[in-house]
């Protein structure tokens, strides 16, 4: 039995959680899909796959395995096509990590037309903010927003966009607290902190009278970018948020940008992913796929 086909049987098992399912996409019956899996674990002396009538999940070793077994049906797939100069159609799971902030609508169209575009790819996104191992998690390609000598060298980074940052509160806040006019009248003002700042509040500003320390008074700490909105919207205290978290609102009134040109600010945003020769279609043609929706301004926001 062909092993190169058991392994397509198997990750293709596991992308549908179904063998009726990955019979029909590879063409074959159910029980020679089933024949395939059983090849695959007697050859490896171990189960891959846990099976019952209803459900089919992967054990701890065949969750090990799957992550390799991709990556090389995905690098196969590619020299095939560089041999014979055909283009790879993209398919299978496009597994993503991005930051909690690029929940948004901007980034779920631009998820929309892609898959208008290459309906053969399903996305499994990962929004939980934490820095995920990509290799060894099986992550395809991850989304951050940091410094280039902040990221792992082992991996390939390419430089997507600039996203802004801004300092918002609302309008009751504003008028209760007072309306900054000065980087010193930030001084004391209440802060919702992001856990990945300076935990005690002190913030250094190159403003337009030049570089200024400020101490705010922060009133609550939290990783949740979401949690720190929210809070904003309750008139809590200031935030610094991604534009594309507030611009909605502060098109509407509901929070105002305070001193954008003292406080402003903007974060690289990188497409990570594995050192690969042979980079799979899905992930090659999502990135080109991003990058153009940036440089074409539709994943952006007028700050």
């Amino acid at each position: 039995m062909d092993t190169l086909t058991s392994l397509r049987v198997f990750c293709t098992v596991v992308e549908f959680k179904s063998f009726t399912a990955a019979a029909s996409r590879l063409g074959l019956s159910p029980a020679m899909a089933s024949k395939h899996l059983t090849h695959l674990e007697d050859r490896l002396g171990t189960r891959l796959l846990n099976r019952t009538s209803r459900r089919v999940s992967l054990t701890e070793v065949g969750a090990l395995y799957v992550n390799q077994a991709r990556q090389m049906l995905d690098g196969l797939d590619e020299v095939e096509a560089a041999i014979s100069n055909v283009a790879v159609t993209p398919r299978g799971t496009l597994k993503l990590s991005a930051p909690m902030w690029m929940a948004n609508a901007l980034i779920a169209r631009a998820i929309a037309d892609y898959r208008q575009r290459y309906p053969d790819v399903s996305v499994d996104m990962d929004f939980s903010g934490r820095i995920v191992s990509i290799v060894d998690e099986g992550f395809d390609l991850a989304l951050r927003a940091t410094s280039r000598d902040r990221l792992d060298p082992g991996l390939v980074a390419r430089p997507l966009m600039e996203v802004p940052f801004q300092l918002v509160g609302t309008p009751d806040y504003l008028e209760r607290a007072g309306r900054p006019s000065t980087l010193s009248d930030l001084n004391g003002h209440s802060l919702l902190l992001y856990g990945g700042m300076n935990a005690n509040g002190n913030l250094t500003f190159k403003g337009r009278s030049g570089t200024e320390a400020v101490k705010f008074r922060v009133v609550m700490r939290s990783e949740n970018e979401i949690m720190l909105h929210l809070a904003a919207l309750e008139g809590m205290g200031l935030v610094f948020l991604p534009a594309w978290m507030t611009q909605s609102d502060v098109n509407k009134g509901a929070l105002e940008v305070v001193l954008p040109e003292d406080v402003m600010f903007s974060i690289p945003l990188h497409a990570v992913y594995p050192s690969k020769k042979y980079l799979s279609a899905k992930v090659r043609t999502f990135i080109d796929f991003f990058a153009a929706r940036v440089d074409s301004g539709r994943v952006c926001v007028n700050s």
